[in-house]
């Protein structure tokens, strides 16, 4: 008898202690040698999965400076280590190629994306807002009531925020005189 024929799973089970053929009697040579990606990993963060509002706990594997895995995490209160299949997908949005790392402006009438340093974006931002709610400051209404309020300024948020972020939103546009906030997670 050949020994590969001798290496077959059947015979395997039937000639040694794994009579029901569950264990190592059916593990072929490559499956036994397979390591999982988490054990290769050089470490493990923890982080709050992006997809909605529910904040799911994850662990991210990474090695080499680039994310391997993406597993719940046990320890989150939240999940208990579940992930929905967008949530354990993540890992593609991490290591797309299609995933966007720079600052992208089009300025006004342009046909043409620019890169942007990040710190000029927020200070445009941040100078575009200022100017909105100075033009567009009401101190008192048409009939003479103290209103203090822009309405040049406006919030949308999506399902990704969650509530503390949704609250230093608030209170930031409140703060800023803006009155029209509204959030997808609260409709």
């Amino acid at each position: 008898m050949s020994t590969q024929f001798l290496d077959w799973p059947v015979i395997r089970q039937l000639r040694g202690a794994d009579k029901t053929g569950r264990g190592t009697a059916v593990m072929s040579q490559k499956t036994r040698s397979t390591t999982s990606r988490t054990a290769t990993a050089d470490g493990v963060a923890q982080s709050v999965c992006p997809y909605c509002a529910v904040g799911c706990g994850q662990r991210v594997y990474h090695k080499d400076g680039r994310v391997i895995q993406i597993e719940g995490d046990p320890d989150s209160p939240v999940s208990r280590g579940r992930l929905c299949p967008k949530g354990a997908a993540s890992e593609q949005l991490a290591n797309s190629t299609l995933r966007q790392t720079k600052v992208k402006y089009r300025a006004p009438y342009a046909t043409e994306w620019q890169d942007l340093d990040a710190e000029e974006a927020m200070d445009m931002i941040a100078d575009r807002f200022i100017e909105a709610r100075r033009n567009h400051w009401e101190d008192v209404d048409p009939e003479g009531r103290p209103v203090r309020r822009t309405m040049g300024i406006a919030s949308l948020g999506g399902a990704t925020i969650d509530n503390e972020e949704n609250y230093l939103l608030k209170k930031f546009f409140t703060a800023a005189g803006a009155i029209q906030m509204e959030n997808q997670a609260r409709i």
